[in-house]
């Protein structure tokens, strides 16, 4: 909708384009003389507001690059910007595929190894770590924005257009792509770095099951979801909601805004990913992992964004920790 992403390769020739210290600053260290690099670059559309949205992206993956100088906090790099005929264009490292395609490829309609799905949370972990230390939410955390090194087997969070200061905290029930959204920005809560860890606990379900947790058709379904695997909302938390009244009745009962949507019997994460019988097909450290599994998305799926982990308290978990 933003942007246009192509695969370049920079030739490294001093002169061509207007690359060090562009609007502002925000221009990156350039590539050595006869070094080629293959990148990838955002052409952000040429649209007054979207240049500007572009210029504050830029501006957070260069806080974000300068707080993980050695580069091992799985975020993707800015290399530099520059403009092009009115557009704004961000040069990335060149990453070659993201996690829907991984699951697609890897493990269509049956998700990954649960060894490969703790690797990727632990990387997606230090990624949460540095953004909550720089002050950052990412506000659109999915498979889609996840990219991986097939090469080394690492993945980088990316796609930071929505992202924005903690301070920021304008309530919109929009925020988020829809399958991965918060219940607090549903409701018009406040919200702050744990709407990033919700998003994150439906990213690491799709990857082990190949299916997505919440496929909501609206914000009203996706309650509804929501509900129906975590349980019901504290009232004193729906009141406080900015749009809680195109959910709840006065009496703090859920209206169905929604035809034809059967409503399903109560089925939490365990029943879900450990089902009668499943347990005792697994050698045992894999019921163990997979019991750690199932913890660790209850925990960071608690409807209340306070009672989420830290990242910190999520790489000191035992599934990730073993």
């Amino acid at each position: 909708m933003f942007s246009n992403v192509v695969r370049a390769r920079d030739l490294g020739e001093k002169g061509e384009g207007k690359y060090e210290g562009e609007e502002g600053g925000l221009g990156g260290k350039g590539v050595g003389e006869g070094e080629k690099r293959e990148v990838a670059i955002k052409i952000v559309r040429s649209q007054e507001s979207m240049y500007k949205a572009g210029l504050k992206e830029a501006q957070i993956l260069r806080r974000l690059r300068d707080a993980d100088p050695e580069d091992k906090k799985h975020l993707v790099r800015l290399l530099r910007t520059f403009e092009h005929r009115g557009h704004l264009c961000l040069v990335f490292e060149s990453l070659s595929m993201n996690l829907r395609e991984v699951v697609k490829r890897y493990g269509k309609d049956v998700g990954l190894n649960l060894r490969a799905v703790r690797a990727y949370a632990s990387q997606m972990f230090l990624a949460l770590a540095l953004m909550r230390k720089c002050e950052i939410m990412h506000a659109d955390l999915k498979p889609d924005n996840i990219l991986v090194n097939e090469s080394k087997s690492t993945l980088k969070v990316s796609d930071l257009g929505s992202a924005s200061d903690v301070t920021e905290n304008e309530i919109t029930p929009y925020l988020v792509s829809r399958f991965y959204r918060a219940p607090e920005i549903i409701l018009g809560l406040p919200y702050d770095y744990s709407l990033d860890v919700w998003s994150i606990a439906c990213t690491l379900y799709e990857l082990y099951t190949g299916k997505i947790l919440f496929p909501g058709r609206t914000n009203n379904h996706m309650l509804l979801l929501i509900m129906e695997t975590k349980g019901k909302f504290n009232h004193k938390l729906i009141r406080k909601g900015r749009f809680h009244d195109q959910h709840f009745d006065e009496g703090m009962t859920f209206q169905y805004t929604e035809k034809n949507i059967p409503s399903k019997p109560p089925s939490d994460i365990r029943s879900r990913l450990m089902p009668p019988g499943v347990a005792r097909r697994l050698k045992e450290d894999e019921a163990r992992l997979l019991g750690q599994f199932v913890d660790l998305l209850d925990k960071m799926l608690s409807l209340e964004p306070a009672r989420r982990p830290t990242p910190k308290e999520l790489l000191n978990h035992p599934f990730i920790r073993g």
